[in-house]
């Protein structure tokens, strides 16, 4: 049987639905922690801790990021989604530089409107933020994406997205390592004092403060 592409791209489009009306059960259920996303392979699951050096970071970043940049642009955390429905997916980035009239919008975020996503890799699943993201997050156009990884004290910025044969894809990667200066869009904060995992789950952070 022959699929026209238009014929294909309804039935994704039907999936996608399907997924999406999953994942808003779980999410208003509340009894499952951690939050669910769509990708272009299927839901994943991502476990996060309420407290502990995921939540703590996405803090730092936040206020370090506020402190910086002009007060029509905000580092926001929580909901809502960021989703493409066209290409059928819905992220929820841990932090998302926005400005406040794009956010002024009934329901999910625009990927495009976002000036950068932040994620905090998870150490439960940390393929999710170094490749499931890194192929998503180009493909919905979002033009800036930072990784923080509490599990080895790096982290990269992914800029300039640019056609390959596999689909859009980040042309530009600048690595880091804790401790050093990061520019996110037009901002540049510090990594000291960013706390990292530890085997036994505590926490362990540098002297600096927010």
């Amino acid at each position: 049987m022959t699929i026209a592409p238009d014929d294909a791209r309804r039935g994704a489009s039907h999936v996608y639905r399907s997924m999406r009306d999953v994942v808003q059960s779980l999410d208003d259920a509340d009894t499952v922690p951690g939050k669910f996303e769509i990708t272009k392979k299927g839901i994943v699951h991502d476990m996060m801790a309420p407290i502990g050096p995921h939540e703590l970071t996405t803090l730092h970043l936040r206020k370090r990021l506020e402190k910086v940049m002009p007060e029509e642009v905000v580092a926001h955390t929580g909901e809502p989604d960021v989703e493409d429905a066209y290409e059928g997916i819905m992220r929820r980035p841990d932090v998302m530089v926005i400005a406040w009239a794009d956010m002024e919008v009934p329901e999910s975020f625009d990927p495009r409107a976002l000036i950068a996503a932040i994620e905090v890799v998870s150490r439960s699943n940390p393929e999710n933020d170094w490749v499931g993201k890194m192929s998503d997050y180009p493909l919905m156009g979002v033009p800036v994406y930072a990784i923080f990884d509490p599990r080895t004290g790096t982290g990269a910025v992914l800029t300039d997205i640019h056609a390959t044969p596999e689909g859009p894809r980040y042309a530009v990667r600048k690595d880091f390592v804790y401790g050093e200066d990061v520019t996110i869009g037009e901002w540049t904060i510090s990594t000291r004092g960013l706390p990292l995992y530890r085997g036994d789950g505590a926490e362990k952070a540098g002297s600096s403060g927010v």
